[in-house]
Parts: C-alpha cells; structure tokens; sequence
C-alpha cells in the first residue's frame, strides 16, 4: 500500500507543495484538508475536504477517513491551533511542531525571551509591554521603533515609527489594540539595513539549510505602502544574495542551528519541520527581526521550484531523523516570484469578484493559486493575495520577465508589484547595503 499523505492549508505554498507530493517517485495519495476549493490543490490530489482548518477534530476526522500516514501542516494558525499535537496523538507522524514548539512564531515575547535566555546576541533593543504606560516610557527611550503585535497577524501586525505610526498617539492607539488581544506587546528599536530570509529543515537533529531568498513586504512599487503577507520575492542562481557578504550567510545559517537547539533545549522536545528566520543585515552584522515555524509564502513558492531532491524523500528523513544522510539539492536557477492581489489588498481588499488565468502557461513559469475559490461559475477572489506567477532562469533577468509576462496575463480587479526582481530595484539593495557599511572619517 502506497502513502497516504494528508496536506492542509490552501494557499500558494501549499499548492507549490501538493505539485511537489504529487509528483514524488514514491507515489503517494495525496488528500487535502482546505480552508477554500484551491483549483491548483484539486488538480493534484486524490481526495479533499474543505472546512476549518484550524478545526482539530475535523482534521483528524478526514485524517482518519483517508487512513493519512504523514501530515503536512502548510500556515501558522493551525500550528498555533495545536492541530499537529491532535494528529500526533492519533500516531500520524507530522510535517510541523507542536503547539509548545510553534510559539517560535506564535509569540514574538517567547521568541525574543529564548535567545535572551540562551545567550543569543542577535536582538534589536526590545522590550515586552503589558500597558500603554510602560509602552510610552519604553517608545521615549527610543529614536525610531517597531510595534508588533505578540499573536498571529498574517504578517500585518508589525507596525514602523515614520512609516506606519506618524506620531506617539498613533503608536500608543496601537499598543492598545494589541495589548487588548494578546494582553501584551513588543516594542523593539529599529533596525535600518535589508531584509531577507532563511529557511532550514529540521529532524530534530539535524539542520539542513535551503537558499536564501529576499520577500517584499510593502503594498506597493518603490517599497511604499503598508505591510502585507509578502507581495512576491527573487532568489539567485548561487542560492546568496547580492547584497550579502559570505559572513553574513555563514551567521544567518549558525542562528538557525542555535535557536533550534536553544528551542528544544527549553521545550523538551524535538522540532520537527520547517524553521523560517527572517533576518535583517545592518552595520553591525546580522540580527533577528522574527521566526517562522512553516515554509515561507512566498519564499517557499521560489524554493519549491527548484528544488531537485524527492520532497516526500526530505519529509520521511524529517520523520525517521535521517537528515543528516540525505543530499538535497536545488538547481542553480535563479527565480521570481509576484502575488497578483484584489484591489484595496491588503486593507480594504475586495471580495467575491471573478478572476481569470491566462489558458497557457509558457515554459519556466507557474502559477500558485491561493486565496480563491474554485466556483460553478469560475474563480473568485476570497480577499488575500490571489495568484502567484512565478519565472525561471539562468539570469534574474530572464526569472523576472517570465513571472512579469504571467502576472499581466491574469485578468480582474487586481493589481501587482511591477519591480520585483528588476535590476533597478536589485541595484538599490545593493546600494543600500554599501552606503550602511561605509566608515564615515573620524
């Protein structure tokens, strides 16, 4: 009898990861437990249920009817909904940490009061607030700072002095809201430099680290706009990035290994799936801004197609702790990646409205589905980032063309980032990064 494999989430990433299973030497049954009729999902899988997917014994439920022996665990809100310690308990091994083990991501005060614990220097000045008050004194000690919410927000709960917040009422009118839901707060200075991420698998012995790859968060061109789950993200055909000395990989990779070893010495227990670091490179070298515990989206969508090695190969050494054994491999391609969003994304973005794929696909490029609905009538528009276009190519260049063609191909009311893995934008990265690193003359 063949594998049974149980996927749930229905975004891109989880449509890049059913490609992934379906095509697996291993031929695995692939059933998925969605939150919305992804049609990119439906046309890989064998069988599929769609309901709460943060619902544990309806997750457990279909887990049972497929008779799942593996379960992977796309998005952070069932992670945190404790859905991998329920199908655990069943006996299904799982692609994903526990509850406990997920408060890496659930909570930015447990993440930040870990590598204090264990000695992890690479933290921007920070503080946990549990009222308005201790937040004021905390905010006017610092020049400029960043507001994030302790729970989950979809990557829309950090907020920026200047950008976000143009005053101290503002940012205390946050604070508030935030301490009203989680019941405390982090205020953290902020850090002027480039971002990027790092995702690693991890059998709980094991570290075995992916290619780096650079998101954009801001709404719109120019990096202007607010805060949104990612906008889309390039990698590059060495797997650095141009704006990254090899010291600053060397650190990144070595501060993934620490806070997974610091993570299970605290919890007592191995951590099992997919530690995500996003990282910020500054003057002073590389620091933490926060940590994931799932693929990244979008940066899962660039790694997954490159990726060379079996994935249901890299999922059973995950399961046995056999990581160690196993060569992965990643094509030396570079690859871009843009989110064609509804209107008013991420906001006031707008619902229930048709949306059409282009009806051929040219080579070295795909598309993700995600938050849409696959309907009688046609595709809808759930409300968040729709459609992922994705290039490939020897050259960045030749990635960015193929996922632009894509992306303008798509019709609705909807709208994408245009400069995503352009030279120009690239360029001012780089820029950046140097003008950071010049030593002014004393």
């Amino acid at each position: 009898m063949g594998v049974n494999v149980l996927l749930i989430g229905s975004g891109a990433r989880e449509h890049a990861l059913a490609e992934g299973i379906k095509n697996s030497k291993q031929k695995p049954r692939l059933h998925c437990f969605m939150g919305s009729r992804n049609p990119g999902m439906l046309d890989c899988s064998d069988s599929s249920f769609t309901g709460d997917i943060k619902d544990k014994i309806a997750v457990c439920a279909f887990a049972d009817k497929v008779k799942a022996t593996i379960a992977i665990i796309g998005p952070e809100a069932p992670l945190a909904a404790g859905v991998a310690d329920a199908l655990q308990e069943k006996g299904i091994q799982v692609i994903g940490p526990t509850k406990i083990a997920a408060q890496i991501e659930t909570s930015k005060a447990f993440t930040r009061n870990l590598l204090e614990k264990y000695n992890i220097h690479a933290s921007p000045l920070h503080k946990t607030c549990t009222s308005v008050s201790e937040a004021a004194e905390w905010i006017s000690k610092l020049d400029q700072y960043v507001i994030k919410a302790d729970g989950l927000r979809s990557g829309k709960g950090v907020k920026l002095s200047e950008e976000h917040l143009k005053t101290k009422e503002e940012a205390l009118l946050y604070v508030e809201e935030c301490i009203k839901k989680d019941g405390r707060v982090v205020i953290e200075e902020k850090l002027i430099g480039q971002e990027f991420s790092l995702m690693s698998f991890s059998d709980g012995n094991t570290l075995r680290h992916m290619p780096l790859v650079q998101d954009h968060k801001r709404a719109h061109e120019n990096d202007e706009g607010v805060n949104t789950g990612g906008m889309g993200s390039y990698s590059m055909p060495d797997h650095n990035l141009p704006f990254l000395t090899e010291q600053d990989v060397k650190d990144a990779k070595r501060l993934n290994e620490e806070v997974i070893t610091a993570l299970q010495q605290e919890i007592q227990q191995p951590y099992r799936g997919i530690i995500y670091g996003g990282f910020i490179a500054t003057a002073q070298g590389i620091r933490i801004i926060e940590y994931n515990a799932r693929f990244g989206d979008p940066e899962s969508l660039n790694i997954l197609s490159i990726l060379k090695t079996d994935i249901l190969n890299i999922f059973v050494a995950i399961i046995d702790g056999t990581l160690g054994s196993l060569d992965i491999e990643f094509d030396h391609k570079a690859t871009v990646c843009k989110y064609v969003v509804p209107e008013g994304y991420p906001d006031n973005p707008i619902k229930n409205e048709m949306i059409r794929l282009p009806k051929k696909i040219m080579q070295n490029t795909k598309i993700f589905t995600a938050a849409v609905d696959d309907r009688h009538d046609g595709l809808y528009m759930t409300g968040s980032r729709a459609v992922a276009c994705l290039g490939i190519g020897e050259m960045l260049s030749e990635a960015e063309q193929r996922a632009e063609e894509v992306a303008t191909q798509v019709q609705g009311k909807v709208f994408h980032r245009r400069d995503i893995g352009t030279a120009v934008l690239v360029q001012k990265r780089i820029n950046h990064m140097k003008s950071l690193l010049v030593t002014p003359l004393t």
